[in-house]
């Protein structure tokens, strides 16, 4: 079972997506942002290649992300299937991937796509804070840190990403509405979109998924046993 997240930065795709994980027995969640953030943090050579992109709001580079997914997901736990949150992004990622996947006979079973205004995705961005050494998010608004800011977790020091700040949230809205939301039509036209209203409370979200993509995996086993001729 291969599904793909799409929707606005902040839409609550990795929350879903984590949740979704667990309801179909652990598969991966595969986040394109926390291996990049993970690879800055090292200091390796993609990392550094990747900040200057992430610090200005920027897609890091299709050269710089597709190899990467394509080893992941060739990796003995992705065997069973996982779920890409933040991968692909744009319509040459796409038709990359699905060429990939065609070859291995894995199509993208459903595209699970959060349905949110541009103006609570703003406010969310802006108002969330993370945990530096767990990763733990938080949420002025929603989920307050500690007034001291040392997450109550591990201890950690709780900071504000870069890419939250206001100035760079709204132009990671500008690159997604030209580079990202074209996904829509590209999955549509494949039957695998599947829109979720994101606006909802986590577990609602989560309920509507589980009940839509359900529906939508019957039918896509039923379309796999249908004879059909692969090429390479």
């Amino acid at each position: 079972m291969e599904l793909i997240f799409i929707g606005y930065p902040g839409s609550g795709k990795g929350t879903q997506a984590a949740l979704l994980s667990q309801h179909f027995g652990n598969i991966p969640k595969i986040s394109t942002g926390d291996i990049l953030r993970a690879a800055v943090a090292a200091k390796t050579d993609l990392g550094m290649k990747a900040k200057l992109f992430m610090d200005a709001g920027e897609l890091v580079p299709d050269y710089l992300i597709i190899d990467m997914v394509v080893q992941r997901i060739s990796e003995p736990d992705s065997a069973k299937g996982y779920i890409l949150d933040g991968f692909p992004r744009n319509i040459h990622q796409a038709q990359e991937l699905d060429r990939v996947l065609l070859n291995h006979r894995r199509p993208i079973a459903g595209v699970l796509s959060l349905e949110i205004e541009k103006k609570k995705v703003i406010e969310r961005l802006t108002s969330r804070r993370v945990c530096s050494k767990c990763g733990h998010l938080f949420n002025l608004i929603s989920d307050p840190p500690p007034a001291n800011n040392i997450c109550s977790l591990c201890k950690g020091q709780i900071y504000q990403r870069s890419d939250d700040k206001p100035e760079t949230v709204l132009h990671r809205m500008e690159v997604y509405e030209e580079a990202t939301r074209p996904l829509k039509s590209y999955y549509g036209s494949q039957g695998k979109l599947i829109p979720i209203d994101g606006s909802l409370s986590i577990e609602k979200v989560q309920a509507e998924i589980i009940n839509r993509l359900t529906k939508a995996l019957a039918q896509f086993e039923l379309w796999k046993r249908v004879p059909r001729r692969y090429t390479s």
